[in-house]
C-alpha cells in the first residue's frame, strides 16, 4: 500500500509532535512542513526526527540537522541531503501551495489568531484548485463557522476538509455523539480538560489561543501580546490558566450532528499548567440526558492522565485525515466536522 504523503502547516509544538507521530506510522510520509519564516520539502520524504528536534527557526534547524547527519554518516549521504529544499521565504503557505505535487494531504497545525486566518488558508488552496484532503485542529466556534461557509468552494476544488479534529473539539465531541445514543433527550454536554506542559514556549500558539478565553482578553488582545507580556501574565498565576465558558466549536459541531438543539447546552473549560508536565486535572466529557424510560443519567469519557495534549490532538487529527482520504476516494467532497464521521486508525 503506498504511503500517504503529508504536508504539515505549522512547526510549533503541535507541528513537531505531528512530525514525530508521522515518523512512527508506516502508512504516512512527511514530505513538506513550514513555519512563519520558511519551508522544508522533499519528494523523497523528510526525516521526522530532524524536524521534531528543531528549536527555533525551522529552515536553519533542519539545515543544521541535515549537515550533522551527513557528517556522521559520511560523504555517501550528501546526495540525499541535497534532495531537500530548505528555504526561507516571505510567503511559506504560497511556497507549500506551489509544491502541491509533493503531497496528498495537509495537516493544519497553525495558530488560529485571528479567527479568519485558517479559513483564509483553506480558501487559498481551494481557489488554487488544489484537490487535497485537509484536517485541522481548530477550536473556536467563530472560526469553524467561517470555514463551513467555504463548503461550495471546497467541493468545487474536489477537496475534503475535516475541521475541529483535535481533542476538544475532536475526540471528546465524537465521544459525545456516541454517548448520546443512549438517550432520547440530551440535556447537557460538559467538557473539562487538563493540560500540563513543562515550558510554555513549546506551545506558544496554543497558549495564546487559550489566553484569549480569559476574562478581559480577546483574540485580538492575545494576538498582540509579546512573549514578555505572556511571561508576565503567567508569573502572576504561577503558570496556571483556568478557563471557563470557553468559545469552543464542540457546540456547533454537536449541533450539526443533532446531539444538541442549542449551543448553550455545551460547556467547555479547563486548567492548563504551563510550568509542570503533570496534568492539573483529568480530561473528561460528561453527557447528561434522559432515557426512553424517563430516567436521567450521565455517560462519562475520561482520558488517561498520562496522555499528553499532543497525543490527544495529533493522534485523532491523523485518524480523521485517513477518513478524509477515504471520503475523497469515494468522490465525497466538502467541509465536514469531527462529529460527522469517526476517525480511522492509522498504522
Amino acid at each position: 500500500m503506498p504511503q500517504t504523503r503529508i504536508a504539515v502547516l505549522g512547526a510549533g509544538g503541535l507541528g513537531k509532535a505531528a512530525a514525530t507521530i508521522i515518523g512512527m506510522k508506516s502508512e504516512l510520509q512527511l514530505t513538506a512542513i513550514c513555519d512563519s519564516r520558511g519551508i522544508v520539502a522533499s519528494e523523497a520524504g523528510l526525516e521526522p526526527s530532524a524536524v521534531a528536534g528543531i528549536a527555533g527557526d525551522l529552515v536553519s534547524g533542519y539545515r543544521a540537522a541535515s549537515a550533522s547527519r551527513v557528517a556522521a554518516a559520511g560523504a555517501s549521504s550528501v546526495a540525499t541531503a541535497t534532495d531537500v529544499e530548505a528555504e526561507h521565504c516571505v510567503d511559506p503557505i504560497g511556497e507549500i501551495l506551489s509544491r502541491r505535487a509533493l503531497y496528498d494531504s495537509v495537516l493544519v497545525a497553525l495558530p488560529n489568531l485571528p479567527n479568519e486566518f485558517i479559513p483564509g488558508v483553506i480558501r487559498r488552496f481551494a481557489e488554487a484548485d488544489a484537490s487535497l484532503v485537509f484536517v485541522d485542529v481548530l477550536k473556536r466556534t467563530r472560526a469553524v463557522s467561517q470555514l463551513f461557509e467555504l463548503d461550495a468552494l471546497v467541493q468545487q476544488a474536489r477537496s475534503v476538509v475535516l475541521t475541529g479534529c483535535g481533542a476538544t473539539p475532536g475526540m471528546l465531541a465524537a465521544a459525545a455523539v456516541l454517548a448520546a445514543q443512549s438517550f432520547i433527550e440530551v440535556e447537557k454536554v460538559e467538557i473539562r480538560w487538563g493540560v500540563g506542559i513543562a515550558n510554555w514556549e513549546a506551545y506558544k500558539a496554543t497558549i495564546r489561543e487559550d489566553i484569549a478565553h480569559l476574562p478581559g482578553y480577546s483574540v485580538e488582545r492575545a494576538h498582540a501580546m509579546s512573549d514578555t507580556d505572556v511571561d508576565a501574565l503567567l508569573d502572576k498565576t504561577d503558570g496556571i490558566l483556568e478557563l471557563n465558558q470557553m468559545e469552543h466549536a464542540d457546540d456547533i459541531l454537536l449541533q450539526r450532528a443533532g446531539v444538541i438543539d442549542r449551543l448553550d447546552q455545551v460547556e467547555v473549560g479547563g486548567v492548563m499548567d504551563t510550568r509542570r508536565a503533570k496534568k492539573p486535572v483529568s480530561t473528561t466529557m460528561t453527557l447528561t440526558g434522559k432515557t426512553f424510560e424517563g430516567k436521567r443519567s450521565s455517560h462519562r469519557f475520561v482520558l488517561g492522565d498520562e496522555t499528553t495534549m499532543a497525543a490527544n490532538v495529533i493522534g485523532p487529527a491523523l485518524g480523521y485525515l485517513k477518513r478524509g482520504l477515504w471520503l475523497k476516494e469515494r468522490g465525497i467532497f466538502g467541509i465536514f466536522g469531527s462529529t460527522e464521521f469517526l476517525p480511522m486508525v492509522v498504522k
